[in-house]
């Protein structure tokens, strides 16, 4: 079992018997079923050792969340929103369509690198075959891909369907390289990672002209 996997002394079951705010309870009912669930699995994951974790008896834990995959979707909604709000900002940071398509790349690396066991949890979790939880990663895949998108449908002046091809493409080129680069971890450092990536997806989205007044990007051998 990795370090990541194990449930450390500093992780231990919380303290009984203090009243929390609504939120604050929520809260921290998610943060110990994220600590089992990155541990154990889904399907190993008991409520049992959640409630425990959490430092609360099992009936407050259902009276937030009737059952594990209540508490299993939460924590993917949380997850998937923080992945999407990472991508929108990579591409608000800067009008520089190059800029734009490392900032997007270096999003996921950075994602992946600084919440290495939420990524694993959401995209390789034993449940992800689950419709519900399909679901929500597809959503989460289309509107990302639908930001990206709409960017080159601006820039490029190519069809809607044309340029969430494209997008969903390079979604799909971000989220792979960077569970490959997580896999192999010390391999090649993460800046080195993104810019290598992001680097291939700019030779190929940059032969597409720009159509709009913006000022000529750099080719794609510079």
């Amino acid at each position: 079992m990795t370090p990541e996997n194990k449930l450390t002394a500093t992780s231990a079951a919380r303290p009984r018997g203090t009243r929390l705010p609504r939120l604050a309870r929520r809260r921290q009912l998610l943060d110990a079923a994220m600590e089992i669930f990155v541990a154990r699995g889904y399907h190993a994951a008991a409520m049992d050792e959640i409630a425990e974790r959490a430092g609360v008896s099992k009936p407050v834990l259902y009276q937030h969340f009737p059952g594990k995959q209540e508490l299993y979707l939460a924590l993917l909604d949380e997850s998937v929103e923080s992945l999407v709000e990472t991508v929108r900002m990579a591409l608000r940071s800067t009008n520089d369509n190059r800029q734009r398509v490392s900032a997007t790349f270096s999003a996921y690396f950075e994602y992946v690198a600084e919440h290495r066991g939420t990524f694993r949890l959401v995209f390789e979790s034993d449940f992800t075959n689950d419709p519900a939880v399909r679901e929500r990663l597809d959503m989460a895949d289309r509107e990302c891909a639908d930001m990206i998108s709409q960017v080159i449908k601006e820039d490029a002046g190519l069809a809607d369907h044309e340029a969430h091809l494209l997008g969903i493409s390079l979604v799909g080129m971000a989220q792979v390289s960077a569970r490959y680069w997580l896999g192999t971890l010390g391999s090649i450092p993460r800046e080195a990672a993104e810019q290598l990536v992001a680097r291939l997806a700019w030779r190929g989205i940059s032969g597409w002209p720009l159509t709009s007044d913006q000022p000529e990007q750099p080719s794609a051998d510079a």
